[in-house]
């Protein structure tokens, strides 16, 4: 539709609306209205058929029904409403937990620390991960102090193990795990 014709519209209805004869209402609101409705109903029956006042019953009846199921689903609903809105004042405040990636920086200084002590590993880092090796089954005594000492390495350090491999089944390194660092955040 296109705009100019319903400002077009719109003002032809606002014309009409100030055009109109409001004094003729007066007649509805006098107190011979109530009256004059009685003695139409009353003649009803006779002016329009046996079959539009069934019709019109069953309109009536159908338009009842509808409204008084309406009503009662509106009234469960807010039952059920209020009672959702009580469950949901009740429900404390949990602080959610996350998972934080440890800086590389301080993955990386720690890694560095720990080369000095185990001698036999070679212990790298990459983000917040750190990778341990060995080149022989031998240094399996210090490979397994490395992993705990990484497992009690920074405050609050939660470690997971990434890929482990331990044996001849390993296909660069007999010895070799991947730990990635994580911290707990709280909020």
């Amino acid at each position: 539709m296109d705009f100019s014709k319903l400002q077009r519209n719109f003002k032809n209805l606002g014309q009409g609306l100030k055009e109109y004869d409001w004094r003729s209402l007066k007649k509805y609101a006098s107190p011979n209205a109530a009256e004059d409705f009685n003695v139409f109903l009353e003649k009803l029956p006779q002016n329009a058929g046996q079959t539009m006042l069934i019709i019109a019953g069953v309109a009536w009846a159908a338009a009842g029904s509808m409204g008084l199921f309406t009503t009662v689903k509106l009234q469960k609903l807010t039952e059920i409403r209020a009672e959702l809105q009580e469950a949901q004042a009740l429900k404390p405040k949990v602080p959610q937990i996350k998972d934080v990636a440890v800086s590389s920086k301080d993955v990386e200084k720690f890694a560095k620390q720990m080369e000095g002590i185990y001698g036999g590993l070679k212990i790298s880092s990459s983000g917040p991960a750190i990778t341990l090796t060995a080149s022989s089954t031998a240094s399996f005594g210090q490979f397994r102090e490395a992993i705990g000492h990484v497992q009690n390495g920074g405050s609050g350090w939660r470690v997971n193990i990434d890929r482990f491999c331990v044996g001849r089944e390993c296909d660069k390194y007999p010895l070799y795990a991947s730990l990635k660092i994580n911290k707990v955040s709280v909020n």
